[in-house]
C-alpha cells in the first residue's frame, strides 16, 4: 500500500540526458536497525533503468569490512559498491557508505568525511541527506527505512525543504518502525509505502517532470563537516 503525506508530492525533473555521465536525480537511502533486510527487498525492486544514482548509509560498526554492497548487489538488477573518496556517481548504480565515514557529495562525487558522529553514528544519515538536499535539490528523494531513533528525520526535512521528495517504509511492516514513524510524526513525508512498491513510486517520481526552482546557497545545509553530538 501507498499512502501520500502532506500533499507536498515533488516529483523529479526528467531531462534529456547526463552530462559525462551525472544522474538526473539521486535516491539517498537511509536505515539502522533492521536494515540489512529492508535494504535486500528495496534493491530487488529497483527498476533497470533508473535515471537516478542510489547512495546508501547503513548504521555499522565502525571497524572491519562491510560486505554490504555485496549483499546489495546481488540482490537486485543494479550494480553496488562501497563508495571511495572523489568517485563520481552514476544514474542506475548504488554507492554504499564505507564504514566510520560520512558520505557526502558535491559536483556528482562522494566525498567521505572523517567528521565527528552524528548521532551516534558514523556514517550518518542527517549528514548524508543534507548533502543531497544542497546538490540536488528538487531532484532529490529521501528514502527512510527501518530503524531506531530518529536520524535521518531533519535530513529529510533539509530535502523536503529544497524541493525534494521524502518516502518513508510503512512502520507497520518495518522490523524497527521508529525511524520512519519519527519521519511521519514530523511531518515531512510525502509517500508512505511498503518497500515493494518504492521501486515502482521511484520510477513514476523519475518520469514527470517539475520546475527547478531557482535555489539561493542554503549555507546551513552545505558539506560541512557533522555536528559533534551534544
Amino acid at each position: 500500500m501507498l499512502e501520500t503525506g502532506l500533499g507536498n508530492q515533488h516529483a523529479m525533473a526528467e531531462q534529456s540526458g547526463s552530462n559525462n555521465g551525472a544522474p538526473v536525480g539521486v535516491v539517498a537511502v537511509g536505515a539502522s536497525a533492521g536494515g540489512v533486510e529492508a535494504l535486500t527487498h528495496f534493491a530487488a525492486q529497483l527498476p533497470t533503468d533508473l535515471p537516478f544514482a542510489v547512495l546508501v548509509a547503513l548504521h555499522m560498526p565502525p571497524t572491519g569490512p562491510s560486505v554490504l554492497a555485496r549483499i546489495i548487489g546481488r540482490a537486485g538488477p543494479l550494480p553496488a559498491v562501497t563508495a571511495t573518496d572523489g568517485m563520481h556517481i552514476e544514474p542506475g548504480r548504488i554507492y554504499v557508505a564505507a564504514p566510520n565515514r560520512h558520505m557526502l557529495v558535491h559536483d556528482h562525487r562522494v566525498l567521505l568525511s572523517e567528521g565527528p558522529t552524528e548521532n551516534g553514528h558514523r556514517p550518518a544519515i542527517n549528514a548524508l541527506f543534507r548533502s543531497v538536499a544542497l546538490n540536488f535539490g528538487p531532484r532529490a528523494v529521501a528514502v527512510l527505512l527501518s530503524g531506531v531513533l530518529d536520524d535521518g528525520v531533519l535530513g529529510a526535512a533539509a530535502i523536503r525543504s529544497r524541493g525534494g521528495t521524502v518516502v518513508v517504509q510503512d512502520p507497520a511492516e518495518a522490523m524497527f518502525p521508529a525511524m520512519p514513524a519519527n519521519a511521519l510524526n514530523a511531518g515531512v513525508v510525502d509517500y508512505t509505502a511498503a518497500v515493494s512498491d518504492m521501486g515502482p513510486l521511484l520510477k513514476q517520481l523519475s518520469e514527470k517532470k517539475i520546475e527547478e526552482p531557482d535555489m539561493e546557497p542554503d549555507f546551513t545545509l552545505g558539506n560541512r563537516e557533522p555536528h559533534r553530538d551534544g
